[in-house]
């Protein structure tokens, strides 16, 4: 714009009209602090060995500060958890989906695109969890990647492992564990392996996820769920907050 002066290359742009435009694309940005914290579970989930620089991952030891931070945080009120995740490392998908599980906040979870493999464990892990009916699931059984050594007992850990994700997917939605298995060991769904996809409408009759929707229906029930929760007193809050 004629008169405008330009910052040096490491010079800060300062906000205005001009500035907001130019690095966020926005003629207005929004005013006012959230009550809702926005988090996404994006590409590959790293866990304890990092991944190659070209691969899009989302890394354990960043979310789960900030999920200590936002149960901290008396401002915020909610979190909306999005996901379009392909998995990843089991621990971390499993810590990360047991962190959102024991807050005491109200938390939705949105997946779209995909929430697949230890990424369905995060997303039952929330008090509601909606899928877009675009969006798919992939369920399958737990593989290894690298050197195994081919003891019995290195396959009875993996049994093992796979047996807490059963669990916790169980707990956490309303499949049953024998419907969740035969998605799981289901053959012929996927290409030389075994496994199923699963839709979103399918998703919800399977009752693994709640409801099919977006990113409205999603505020929508979590500022019902705040509405709520600001309503009970913490001598009425049972032990670990509210029911997941």
């Amino acid at each position: 714009m004629p008169g405008e002066i330009k910052p040096g290359v490491s010079e800060p742009v300062l906000p205005g009209p001009v500035g907001v435009l130019k690095e966020l694309g926005q003629t207005a940005v929004p005013i006012g602090e959230p009550d809702i914290f926005c988090m996404t579970i994006i590409g590959q989930i790293e866990g304890h060995f990092v991944l190659p620089p070209h691969n899009k991952t989302t890394k354990y030891e960043h979310i789960i500060p900030q999920l200590v931070a936002a149960e901290q945080n008396k401002n915020i009120k909610g979190l909306l958890i999005i996901l379009n995740t392909v998995g990843g490392d089991v621990e971390a998908g499993l810590a990360i989906a047991e962190m959102i599980a024991s807050l005491s906040k109200p938390t939705v979870t949105v997946v779209i695109g995909g929430g697949h493999s230890i990424g369905v464990p995060i997303a039952v892990s929330s008090s509601y969890s909606i899928i877009a009916e675009s969006a798919t699931m992939t369920i399958h059984p737990i593989r290894i990647n690298g050197l195994v050594i081919g003891v019995p007992q290195t396959f009875e850990y993996m049994e093992r492992m796979q047996e807490r994700m059963v669990k916790f997917v169980t707990s956490h939605s309303r499949i049953t564990e024998s419907q969740f298995k035969d998605l799981m060991f289901k053959t012929g769904e996927l290409n030389r392996d075994i496994g199923t996809a699963v839709g979103g409408q399918d998703a919800v009759k399977y009752g693994l996820m709640d409801e099919v929707g977006g990113i409205g229906a999603a505020l929508a029930h979590l500022n019902q769920m705040i509405a709520g929760n600001a309503s009970l007193s913490p001598d009425h809050l049972p032990p670990g907050g509210l029911p997941q």
